[in-house]
This record gives C-alpha cells, structure tokens and sequence, in this order.
C-alpha cells in the first residue's frame, strides 16, 4: 500500500497548488474584468474563455481531492446501521462505482479531445481539446485516489 500513498501523496499536493492557483487566477481575473466593464467601460473578451478553463480546473481537481480526503458527499444513513463488515463491502462498492466512473470519464474525455483538436477556442486560439484534457487528467486521478482506499480497505480487512 506504500507503493500508492507516496506517490499519491505528491499528486494530491499538485492538484491542491494547481486548484488553489487557479481559483486564486479567477477571482482576480474576474475583478479585473468587473473593474474594466463598469469602471472603465472597456469589458475584455477574453476573460471568459479563460474563466471557463480555470471553472473546469477547479471544480474537477477540487472532485479529485476530495475523493481523496473521503470528502466527497455521501448518503451514509444506511451505511451506519450496518455492521463493521457491512460497511467495508459498502465503502468496497463505493470506490468500485468511483473507479468504474473516472474510467469511462477519462475515455469519453479523451475521445471528445482528440475529435476536437483541429478546433480552436475562440479568441484564446488554445485547442478546444484543453477543455477535454483537463478532465482526462482528473478522473486519472479519481482512479488512483479509490484505487488506494481499496487497498486500504483490503489491508485493514485482512488484520
């Protein structure tokens, strides 16, 4: 289990700088849009490609991390009458569906970037696949992260 937690360690760490840069980049790209619109009237046309590209950024790194802190929502009421064993095959199932999620994720994501590679998002001139790409690269992470609670869950079983 070793084998997975280091590594993931230092991805979880990236994800959290590149999440937080990211945020940190629209808030202040969206106040500068608002201060060029309303104060010099003057709105730039390029805020909102960019916006849009940090939007996806932040809300599928933020799913990443917290998939890996155990985050993210969960309906566990029934979870918690169950017994200790019930639970495990329960959270078990849980990282399954996560795993089976992220892989159809990356491959739908994929195929949708490598269609739209030719294509150019308007005004930035970026390929129109970045938009897909940055998924691809989260649900790998997805896939990684319940991949290593599996194992956790398999080695706390086994003592």
């Amino acid at each position: 289990m070793r084998f997975m937690k280091r590594p993931n360690d230092f991805l979880f760490r990236v994800l959290a700088i590149i999440a937080s840069i990211s945020l940190a980049a629209l808030s202040l790209l969206v106040i500068y849009s608002v201060v060029m619109r309303y104060v010099f009237s003057d709105a730039p046309d390029f805020v909102e490609p960019i916006a849009l590209l940090l939007v996806i950024v932040i809300a599928v790194f933020g799913a990443a991390l917290k998939v890996r802190e155990s985050g993210h929502i969960g309906l566990d009421s029934l979870v918690k009458k169950l017994p200790p064993k019930g639970r495990i095959i329960a959270e078990a199932f849980q990282h399954v569906c996560l795993i089976a999620l992220s892989v159809a994720i990356f491959f739908g994501c994929l195929q949708m970037a490598e269609t739209t590679m030719e294509d150019r998002i308007p005004i930035l001139g970026l390929p129109e696949a970045l938009r897909y790409f940055i998924p691809v690269v989260a649900s790998a992470c997805i896939a990684l992260f319940s991949f290593e609670h599996l194992l956790t869950l398999v080695a706390r079983k086994q003592k």
